[in-house]
């Protein structure tokens, strides 16, 4: 569940046509291919510009309308936005600045403040439009370097040039990085105007109305950059490692067994863990020592639940100590594009597993190319996804409740796992009955107890009916135990991601969750601002943030029911790459689990759900060398998962550090 603020980074507009008193730049929001959405933006010549934005994912998405008094320059002087966010919240934000006199307000904030030269305000909240302002207001500034308000500084270079066809006409348009608003730099396309042309990923595509057929050029030419950008911090930043590795002075942890052997060394070769202990070197050539520094040594951990979309995702997982991924819904040539360049040594990444999504047609259809409507599409689609190299099928929301059967049955037949979402109008029960292997989100669970309340879960109903009423819920109950007992009968898996509903039902505006609390510091402050913001969060009515709080706390309790009965879980996170997993971890040591089987969970247990715990998960001779380097003792102080500093990735090593730093976080602090 990407949030708002990380949605708005990537959505980027504009098409234009003249008018005698105003010019229109209209473009298309494509996702997954599909039409979503638009931005209208009508530039007057009176100086005064009006924007609406809007798209529609799976029931969500924002509806925003804005309106600017810019200067001379184009500079807002003035702007007031209305309307609701992604999550549908009321919003409603102003700014103005007279000479060097600045102020704002928004639902987190009401500030002022006196400013000589020139800046540029960043809207909690935004419509695209606004980065376009932005991109030519840095493009005409000294060295193309402009202060942005609250804090931060943005800077943007040409990178590329290329010539596209519409309906009804060709133009040259240029490929841009904008830097000082994210991780690594955004994309963006101007035209030779300096209009906003489109802005391209392999989720979500914006082109200005008409040059749809030129997705394909501009597409391709970004990543040709994207990839020389990738090669160089690959060089830059892995070790590889061309000979055997003596690793001493660490405290060994098995997850199988639970145990933490104290000053040990670990032998390990060509991607392999060779010896545990006090090894005979001399048979080797060329062994080099590597010095643990007491460290805790284990296993690299999995998660079971992410959106791979390369650029930061890959550092900040390796730099988190996550060395294997579950990919649970992405683009097929996209996906296996990333992979081939991580496995290529020209990225930097995880290994990924992938689980193919299949969806319904329908206007809550998830961001999928991959629709069925009948047993044919539906058989298609299985078998699409296995002769593709996907080892899971992933069931979302809009499939009809009749084929979901049909297609268990098919996955299983091609020696597949299925899973999902349990589908609208279906009970999570009826999923598991009907030949489900797994099932993602707790609130999934929930909805079950729920089918009086809310059958129709494609929109946000799934998670406000759960916040409304998953309080009342009483876990000791014949019905959740009988249900319970069900899913350790058939062997089912759990897929929580708790940790992804902890904002979304504890934040609000001005009163951040406390998800990122012990990571907020180390961001970019553009990112500070929206994570402190609380912005993000289910809306509440007056008198229900106990309400929301108790619910949540209900979804952390389940994890903790379900782990005590035998049902075997696996940690995702469904979130911002790798950094929010040790999160996941925390609340599972919260709902009673002990720190020892969370790590199991986050190692073997995974592995062994993707059978691959013959390979992965341990250490021991014979096992992939995917090894985290520990300050502390999480078996101890799950907090300590944090403190990641050095990862092997079989036969590659990266300073933690190293990568945090390059992609603008600041390294987890020593004490």
């Amino acid at each position: 569940m990407k949030t708002m603020a990380v949605i708005l980074f990537v959505v980027l507009v504009a098409a234009t046509s003249v008018h005698a008193a105003e010019r229109v730049e209209r473009s298309t929001l494509l996702l997954a291919g599909a039409k979503a959405g638009f931005q209208e933006a009508r530039y007057g010549d009176d100086g005064k510009l009006a924007v609406h934005f809007e798209f529609n994912d799976r029931g969500r998405g924002p509806n925003l309308d804005a309106s600017y008094v810019l200067d001379a320059h184009g500079m807002p002087t003035a702007i007031e936005l209305k309307g609701v966010d992604y999550l549908k919240a009321p919003v409603a934000e102003t700014y103005t600045r007279n000479g060097n006199a600045l102020s704002w307000k928004n639902a987190a904030e009401d500030d002022k403040r006196t400013l000589a030269g020139s800046s540029f305000f960043l809207g909690l909240n935004q419509v695209p439009e606004d980065s376009i302002l932005l991109a030519r207001a840095a493009l005409a500034a000294p060295d193309h370097k402009l202060a942005l308000v609250p804090a931060g500084v943005a800077s943007i270079h040409k990178l590329a040039t290329v010539e596209v066809k519409g309906k009804d006409a060709s133009r040259s348009v240029d490929l841009y990085a904008l830097k000082g608003l994210g991780l690594l730099p955004d994309f963006v396309w101007l035209d030779q105007d300096q209009r906003f042309f489109a802005s391209y990923s392999g989720w979500s595509t914006l082109i200005r109305e008409g040059f749809e057929d030129a997705i394909k050029t501009i597409g391709d030419r970004q990543e040709q950059e994207e990839k020389r950008l990738a090669e160089a911090r690959a060089s830059e930043l892995t070790r590889q490692l061309t000979s055997p590795l003596l690793i001493r002075n660490v405290r060994v942890f098995d997850p199988p067994s639970g145990e933490v052997v104290n000053a040990r060394a670990v032998l390990i070769d060509a991607g392999r863990i060779v010896s545990i202990g006090d090894a005979d070197v001399s048979l080797l050539d060329g062994v080099e020592e590597f010095d643990g520094g007491n460290r805790f040594l284990m296993p690299g951990l999995w998660d079971m639940h992410v959106h791979f979309t390369g650029g930061a995702d890959g550092l900040l997982d390796l730099a988190s100590g996550v060395t294997t991924v579950r990919d649970m819904a992405n683009q097929v040539e996209t996906l296996k594009a990333l992979i081939d360049g991580i496995e290529a040594g020209k990225d930097i990444g995880p290994r990924i597993i992938r689980a193919g999504i299949i969806d319904g047609k329908g206007p809550f259809a998830g961001p999928t190319k991959v629709l069925v409507d009948n047993e044919k599409e539906a058989l298609d689609a299985v078998r699409m996804y296995k002769e593709t190299g996907h080892e899971q099928i992933k069931i979302y929301s809009s499939v009809k409740p009749e084929l979901m059967p049909i297609i268990a049955k098919a996955a299983h037949e091609q020696g597949l796992r299925v899973s999902g979402h349990v589908p609208a109008f279906m009970t999570a029960r009826q999923f598991v009955e009907n030949g489900a292997d797994e099932i993602q989100h707790v609130n999934m669970l929930f909805l079950n107890f729920m089918f009086d309340k809310v059958q129709d879960t494609r929109t946000p109903a799934r998670f406000t009916a759960v916040a409304e009423h998953g309080a009342a819920l009483d876990l000791s109950s014949p019905q959740v135990r009988d249900f319970i007992q069900l899913l350790k009968d058939r062997d089912i898996v759990v897929d929580p991601t708790v940790g992804t509903f902890e904002d979304m039902f504890l934040g609000r505006p001005g009163v951040p969750g406390p998800g990122f609390a012990a990571i907020v510091d180390r961001f970019p402050t553009t990112w500070q601002r929206q994570i402190r913001s609380g912005a993000g969060g289910l809306e509440m009515k007056p008198g229900q943030q106990a309400l929301f709080r108790d619910s949540y706390q209900a979804m952390v309790n389940m994890v903790g029911v379900l782990h005590r009965s035998g049902v075997h879980i696996v940690a995702g996170t469904d979130n911002l790459a790798g950094m929010t997993l040790p999160r996941e971890l925390e609340l599972y040591v919260e709902a009673g689990i002990p720190p020892k089987d969370v790590l199991r969970i986050a190692t073997s247990g995974s592995a062994e759900v993707m059978k691959r715990d013959s390979d992965y998960g341990r250490i021991a001779p014979g096992y992939v060398s995917d090894l985290i380097l520990v300050d502390g003792d999480p078996t101890i102080n799950m907090a300590d998962i944090h403190k990641v500093r050095t990862t092997i990735r079989g036969d590659r090593l990266y300073d933690a550090d190293a990568l945090f730093r390059a992609v603008s976080i600041r390294p987890t602090p020593t004490q």
